[in-house]
């Protein structure tokens, strides 16, 4: 049986396997992210969802199957008729960090271009958002991990905050198993069970426990002068503003104990060779962004980014995450990770369409803000989503499944019949990775690409085609061949932060990936970017002094306990896909809440009792699960069905606008 090469479905690792046109999947070793042929269940079981019988094969419409005539017919006039009625910002488009680069660049441009609207955004501004903003800000450039992932296992420690990879993308242990492992986490999770030393805060107070381990740096005269003077900028700030915030204080606040503290602080600085990583559990809050600037700090306080086997990276969650945030399905982007508020950005990539850079929509809302204002009077009338699913993985999720209700139009194009596409005046289906062609951008910026493996079911279009038969309706002229969607994308980065102007497909292929920027053919790429200088103006690391602040929801009488969310092994993001293929639905079947024992003792709640979770936004009930790896003041959930986000909290960061999922007051009680 003739192979071919291509990745994973899932997470931003993008592990390599092997497809058969018979959809027998076999793991590839030639692959960095998962060397050895590593893959974890969810990539071993991932072509089940190929021959699903709950594919979607025809275009619905209202509920009834019909042609794709008549859909995209149907789509495009009710697109004009809103247009004309409430002007170009009465529409809006939704795109996923699970889209291909292709897709999210071409779903950018159809937004602008078009559909002559400032209203896009994508669910990748729920997931790296704040680390994007705090890299940016101190390097100048945000590339999840600045290094290639064999880094990690040259390394002597790892610091990794806020992040559960023995869960959430397995085969990433692997290059784990030479460093001494440091988790923050307020659970101790399978990650954390690994670990050589676990820091368990109070849910909301990473920033503070960040503050505090630089304090004790700085107090300890672990700081790495010489480098700070040769590299960075701002450090007298940070460290004027550091005095308060002495390992007792925050041993108060956290309740990590100051010798854990302090065993940390002096690992990462004794390290010839030390990382820092921060993942999602650090950065959904409202004060994501300046808690990934505090463990940044506290990184270049010990010189280690731009050292070859140390630095900061943060770990890109979904499949493209990092690519699905570069090339222009962002509110605030344009291609090549450029601003859309930027005159000089807007000429080159107007040219590169074909239109006037006075045509160009700016700035628009941002993810939450997007959903929070539709059918609003002042917001789109119209969506049209493609690659995700915020009935199940919004903050405040029953409000936006209210919005979406208030729509005149709804527009989802899936691959099942997803909770969103359920509600959706119009459904369309698409293929998925086996089925298509298309580059995506891991955790480490490189660039890969899928092939297409087996044939779609009869009656299902590719997303470029979509966008390819809505466009000519529209009278403008689409390629929906991904090759030369990639090839226009590489002209629209080129001089870019995130420049894919020397990124072939023919490369790709021979070098098993690309890093960018690699602004020419005969560039070698860039695997650690920031070796001889960082992407600021002066080319050096910017100290940030942040300060911080309690969650934006405290516990009290009412609601008495923490609520924090994440994944679970067998399972993904809002679970579409994932709860659709027997293996996983029968490893992970259903949602729980997991309750420390003295809690759930003073509850009177025992497993498997059903247990009602309130919070000020809502309520549910599941499973209780009893478990000691959970702080006692604290209760877990996993957000891959319908129901958690009902609970959290979409209170913004202001910088990143990331909703803060990671925390929430609640009440637990037993259901009679």
């Amino acid at each position: 049986m003739g192979k071919v090469l291509s990745h994973c479905p899932y997470c931003a690792l993008q592990c390599g396997m092997a497809i058969t046109a018979e959809a027998v999947i076999s793991p590839r070793s030639d692959i960095p992210a998962n060397a050895g042929g590593a893959l974890c269940q969810k990539g071993w079981t991932a072509a089940e969802l190929l021959t699903s019988g709950e594919r979607l094969t025809t275009p619905l419409l209202h509920g009834r199957p019909v042609s794709w005539e008549t859909a995209l017919d149907h789509v495009a006039g009710r697109l004009s008729e809103i247009r004309a009625e409430h002007g170009p910002d009465g529409v809006a488009v939704f795109g996923g960090g699970g889209l291909t680069n292709e897709k999210a660049y071409q779903l950018g441009k159809f937004a602008r271009v078009v559909l002559g609207t400032s209203q896009i955004d994508y669910n990748g501004r729920f997931c790296m958002s704040s680390a994007a903003a705090a890299s940016s800000r101190a390097f100048g450039m945000d590339r999840g991990m600045p290094f290639p992932i064999t880094d990690l296992a040259e390394a002597d420690v790892v610091l990794l905050a806020g992040g559960n990879v023995a869960e959430t993308m397995p085969p990433f242990v692997r290059h784990l198993n030479g460093p001494r492992l440091i988790v923050v986490d307020p659970r101790r999770t399978a990650t954390a069970k690994l670990a050589w030393l676990h820091l368990q805060p109070t849910p909301g107070t990473d920033l503070a426990l960040a503050l505090g381990l630089l304090h004790l740096a700085i107090a300890d005269g672990l700081v790495d002068e010489e480098y700070v003077a040769a590299r960075t900028s701002g450090f007298d700030a940070v460290r004027t503003s550091l005095a308060s915030w002495w390992p007792e204080r925050v041993e108060r606040i956290t309740g990590v104990p100051v010798p854990r503290m302090r065993q940390a602080v002096r690992a990462l600085a004794s390290a010839d060779r030390g990382i820092v990583l921060t993942g999602r559990g650090a950065e959904q809050h409202a004060k994501g962004t300046d808690t990934v600037t505090a463990f940044i700090n506290l990184a270049l306080a010990l010189g280690l980014p731009g050292r070859e086997g140390s630095g900061y990276g943060c770990l890109t969650g979904q499949g493209n995450g990092q690519g699905g945030r570069e090339h222009g399905q962002k509110a605030d982007q344009l291609p090549g990770y450029r601003k859309i508020d930027d005159p000089a950005a807007r000429e080159h990539v107007a040219r590169v369409w074909g239109v006037s850079p006075e045509d160009l929509p700016g700035p628009g809302r941002s993810a939450y803000e997007l959903l929070d204002a539709l059918g609003t009077p002042e917001g789109p009338r119209a969506l049209l989503l493609f690659g995700s699913n915020p009935v199940v993985s919004a903050p405040r999720s029953g409000h936006v499944t209210d919005r979406l209700r208030a729509l005149d139009l709804l527009v989802v194009a899936d691959i099942v019949l997803s909770e969103t596409a359920a509600m959706a005046d119009v459904v369309l289906p698409v293929t998925q990775w086996a089925e298509e062609t298309g580059t995506m951008t891991n955790l480490e910026g490189r660039v890969l690409l899928r092939r297409q493996a087996v044939r779609p079911p009869d009656g299902v279009r590719g997303d470029l085609e979509v966008l390819q038969g809505l466009a000519k309706r529209f009278g403008h002229a689409f390629s929906a061949d991904p090759r030369e969607v990639f090839d226009e994308l590489r002209r629209a980065s080129a001089g870019g932060l995130a420049d894919y102007a020397g990124i072939t497909y023919e490369r790709i292929e021979k070098e098993k990936g690309v890093f960018w920027p690699c602004p020419s053919p005969g560039h070698p790429g860039t695997p650690r970017p920031f070796l001889d200088r960082f992407a600021t103006p002066d080319g050096r690391a910017r100290f940030v002094a942040v300060e911080h602040r309690p969650a934006v929801e405290e516990i009290d009488e009412d609601y008495p306990l923490y609520l924090t969310t994440g994944r679970v092994l067998a399972q993904y993001q809002s679970g579409a896909q994932t709860r659709r293929i027997a293996p996983l639905a029968e490893a992970a079947p259903e949602p729980f809440v997991e309750l420390h024992p003295d809690l759930a003792g003073e509850l009177e709640i025992g497993a498997g009792d059903l247990v009602r979770v309130t919070s000020r936004r809502g309520e549910g009930r599941w499973v209780a699960r009893i478990s000691d790896a959970i702080r006692r003041d604290t209760v877990f959930m996993p957000f891959h069905w319908e129901g958690a986000n009902r609970l959290t909290n979409p209170a913004l960061d202001p910088v990143s606008r990331m909703p803060e999922f990671k925390v929430c007051a609640v009440r637990v009680e037993r259901v009679a």
